[in-house]
């Protein structure tokens, strides 16, 4: 079967309870109908434009020999590596599909100079980029184009032959780009950019890297029928029922890839259930765990197991057999089908507009100020063995070193609080620095979250500042050890991580969240110090 559900403990009342409403108020045929009132007056006229999505394997079918037909003209002019230039789930969806074909695709979704550098520096006279951006107007992309592009003519390459756009019609990168003579994929704009897996934003990198993209929408299409039927077992409104039914409610998801062929699904599973759910002080937070993890053991009554594996069985309803989870299995294009459906279906049950983002645009209004005002930066409360500490005023007021800094972050936890570590540094240079996850979990004793800065920033960013007021959040910078202009920009790729980080932190503590902010200056050599202090 192409997708699998089995439901075990709390779950499976969810279930129960939730299921044979959604049925008897046609939820299923409703969304695949387009129905904008599913989710009341306030998201009727959002949810009208953003639900083209269910029509996504149809729509993109056209696409697929358009892709093959570039995708052999690249390689017929030597190129063999594709960089994506993209954020949120323009990245997510094609790093998920690319690793899981085990095809090569540099996602290039950070602003962190050493990231930036890297992927210009790796065989570029072989190198196509994709760059994905809806709205044409992200920071992000827009200044990773612009020094692809100033690469390309350095090497004496023509970057109209090596720079392809996916965007939405109409944009402003839609209009530039024709302009300069690139080869433009727009996609459908009734798609939200989490919704967007199975459009261009996710097929055009991937196919171009060489994953079947034909396969991926047939997987998606061999479980379309059963996600459009009013039928308990849709496996839709089974997996929306048990994330988001659970009485009292069980408002984190530990997303667990426990033996599934799939890789990196959990990451893309946060964005999308992250960005649509976390709002009105409500919502679920995905907390993306690995085999081991101490939450797994730590018996929560607030987190709900989600077992990513090969072979979910076939019980809708789990026996009484002492077991408390939700077991998923599937294709691909099944998966995002589903997880999709599921996630509209969340926003019902939850009483929210899965379609909207009202939170992400403080951060990046926070973050444009900063440039444009150029502050001198805050000096640290404090150094400590070379770690610049900062943070608001409650959690540095009780602090006099990393450790008593990190204390006193955490004693702004609540019983049903969570940690949110976002890393705002080179994750190909530190990639060690995830195990601060783990480390934090033992600490505190609650979930953990773990972000790459930038990129959360479009997608769990929105939970953070709308979702219930329980996070403490731990920011980690670093100092870059070299610069990158950015062409016709007058801030370079390190003061604009910086400033993305400082416009979050400042909008966090609006909202009244515990920040704590360390700089490594020496990020090698701080690690270990930052790694004694959690332990």
């Amino acid at each position: 079967m192409s997708f699998r559900i089995s439901v075990s403990g709390g779950a499976t009342e969810a279930v129960r309870t939730a299921v044979p409403i959604l049925v008897d108020d046609l939820v299923a045929s409703s969304i695949t109908a387009l129905d904008p009132a599913l989710w009341g007056p306030e998201a009727e006229d959002e949810a009208s434009k953003r639900l083209g999505w269910t029509e996504s394997v149809a729509v993109s079918r056209p696409l697929v020999a358009e892709i093959l037909a570039l995708r052999d003209t690249l390689r017929a002019d030597g190129v063999t590596r594709i960089a994506l230039a993209g954020m949120g789930g323009s990245s997510l969806a094609p790093e998920v599909i690319t690793r899981t074909a085990g095809v090569a695709l540099t996602v290039l979704d950070s602003t962190d100079p050493g990231q930036v550098l890297a992927a210009l520096h790796d065989d570029l006279e072989a190198t196509a980029l994709v760059v994905s951006s809806k709205s044409g107007s992200t920071v992000e992309t827009d200044s990773q184009r612009r020094v692809f592009e100033r690469a390309f003519r350095a090497a004496g390459i023509d970057p109209a032959e090596r720079i392809i756009v996916v965007t939405d019609p109409g944009s402003p990168l839609e209009a530039s780009a024709r302009a300069a003579g690139y080869r433009v994929f727009t996609a459908d704009p009734t798609v939200g950019g989490r919704y967007s897996a199975l459009t261009a934003f996710g097929l055009v990198p991937s196919g171009l890297a060489g994953v079947d993209i034909g396969q991926l929408l047939d997987e998606a299409d061999a479980i379309s029928l059963a996600l459009a039927v009013d039928s308990p077992e849709n496996p839709g409104l089974v997996l929306g029922a048990a994330i988001a039914a659970t009485s009292p409610l069980r408002d984190k998801l530990a997303l667990l890839a426990d033996g599934t062929h799939i890789v990196g699904l959990p990451d893309w599973i946060e964005q999308l259930v992250a960005e649509s759910t976390g709002k009105k002080g409500t919502g679920l937070l995905p907390v993306v765990l690995e085999p081991g993890a101490p939450e797994l053991s730590a018996n929560l009554p607030d987190l709900q197991l989600v077992r990513l594996v090969d072979d979910a069985g076939l019980e809708v309803f789990g026996a009484d057999d002492g077991g408390d989870e939700i077991r998923v299995s599937g294709t691909l294009g099944a998966q995002f089908l589903v997880w999709e459906y599921a996630t509209v279906v969340a926003g019902r049950l939850l009483g929210i507009n899965p379609f909207d983002q009202p939170d992400v645009e403080s951060a990046k209004i926070a973050s444009r100020g900063l440039l444009d005002a150029r502050p001198e930066p805050e000096p640290a409360a404090f150094i400590s063995d070379g770690i610049e500490v900062r943070g608001t005023p409650h959690v540095i007021g009780a602090a006099s070193d990393l450790a008593s800094a990190v204390d006193a972050l955490l004693e702004e936890l609540g019983p049903d609080g969570y940690v949110a570590v976002q890393a705002y540094v080179n994750r190909l240079d530190l990639p060690e620095l995830a195990e601060v996850r783990d480390l934090l979990a033992r600490l505190s004793k609650r979930p953990v979250t773990f972000g790459w800065g930038p990129r959360f920033l479009h997608s769990t960013g929105q939970f953070h500042k709308g979702g219930p007021a329980t996070g403490v959040f731990l920011q980690i910078l670093a100092v870059p050890a070299e610069d990158l202009d950015i062409p016709e920009r007058p801030f370079t790729f390190g003061e604009l991580i910086q400033a993305q980080a400082s416009g979050d932190a400042s909008v966090l503590a609006e909202h009244g969240r515990p920040v704590l902010t360390l700089t490594l200056t020496q990020p090698a050599a701080n690690i270990s110090t930052l790694f004694a202090a959690l332990r």
